[in-house]
């Protein structure tokens, strides 16, 4: 899809300075911009590329002053990062803009679904599901039995949703996540064997969430399994069956979260970070990337280490940490020389 710097100077409420009619049909950093390509400068880092560069259109802000002829036709606008940032999520709202149901596929007879509708080939939609306006569901996508899913939702490709999930309006979901499946639940017996402990809850997952790909979210063993408005899952995160998670936390990738555990509100966790099971963790905390939580935590606290302590506590403890061998060294040398002292 192609368009003109005059289209995209309407979009962005900006003025065209060159050719008005030239057109891109793609995005590019300014340092490899190509023709027909469109790219911004709003880091002064990277003005010298403004003047080399081979991209047809350039976004760059209306105080910038130029000294030198430039190639590229110009968009001014009041805020070139933010007017490229407008401009990517109008590129991906067109570019995710499918609609109907593609064959082959599967879709119950007892389900219902809105408006603008888009279900991709191979997937499946199961008995008593329904779905809101503007659902975009990409190929190979599973959703079990008695699924609610809301407006505006994107399910991207392999995503499985098993039955009895709920999902709000507008979420995004992306591939290979794995909604609902069992919570690592089993009982030992007396010889060692293991018992399989039914996991009948469900998963609640609320508006604005935005779950990475291959992260999985189990169901409850009873109740519910809940991820609170505005929470952002990066991918390959593990939460476990009856975690819940406040709403507007965001965790980054590879992340643990053992079962039963409440997280609070506003809360920043950190890639790797393991948190164990049945704990409270509190509102606005920051836990710092390969932490390890094994106990509650209260609001506001900032953690790092494993088992994790405070913040300052560890920056302050590591600079004995990483000068432990030159202190042996010091201490062995004071032992030898009291002893031939004495």
């Amino acid at each position: 899809m192609k368009f003109t710097a005059a289209q995209i100077a309407e979009i962005l409420e900006g003025t065209v300075e060159g050719n008005p009619e030239v057109e891109v049909s793609e995005l590019a950093k300014i340092e490899e911009g190509s023709e027909g390509s469109l790219t911004f400068l709003s880091n002064p880092k990277y003005t010298s590329f403004l003047y080399t560069t081979n991209a047809s259109i350039t976004i760059i802000n209306n105080d910038f002053e130029i000294d030198h002829p430039v190639s590229t036709t110009l968009i001014k606008v009041k805020d070139a990062y933010k007017a490229f940032s407008t401009l990517l999520e109008y590129y991906n709202q067109i570019k995710l803009n499918k609609s109907g149901i593609e064959a082959p596929s599967f879709v119950s007879d007892t389900a219902k679904y809105g408006e603008g509708l888009y279900f991709g080939a191979f997937s499946y939609l199961g008995e008593n599901v329904v779905i809101g306006d503007n659902v975009k569901i990409y190929p190979n996508v599973y959703i079990g039995d008695n699924v609610k899913i809301g407006n505006d939702v994107t399910i991207f490709a392999g995503v499985k949703i098993y039955s009895e999930s709920l999902i709000g309006n507008n979420c995004t979901i992306h591939s290979g996540a794995v909604i609902g499946a069992d919570g690592f639940g089993f009982s030992p017996g007396d010889t060692g064997e293991y018992s399989k402990v039914p996991q009948i809850g469900n998963v609640i997952i609320e508006d604005n969430v935005d779950i990475g790909a291959a992260t999985t979210i189990d169901r409850a063993t009873l109740g519910s399994t809940i991820i609170r408005q505005g929470v952002k899952l990066d991918n390959h995160i593990q939460i476990a069956h009856n975690v819940e998670i406040g709403d507007n936390t965001a965790i980054a990738a590879q992340t643990g979260i053992a079962g039963s555990t409440r997280i609070g509100k506003n809360c920043l966790i950190g890639g790797q970070v393991g948190i164990a099971g049945h704990l409270t963790i509190g509102d606005r905390v920051k836990i710092q990337a390969q932490s390890g939580i094994g106990r509650d935590i209260k609001d506001d606290e900032m953690l790092q280490g494993s088992p994790a302590i405070g913040y300052s506590d560890y920056n302050k403890s590591y600079i004995h940490f990483k000068n432990l061998p030159k202190t042996m060294k010091t201490i062995n040398q004071l032992e030898k020389k009291m002893n031939n002292n004495g």
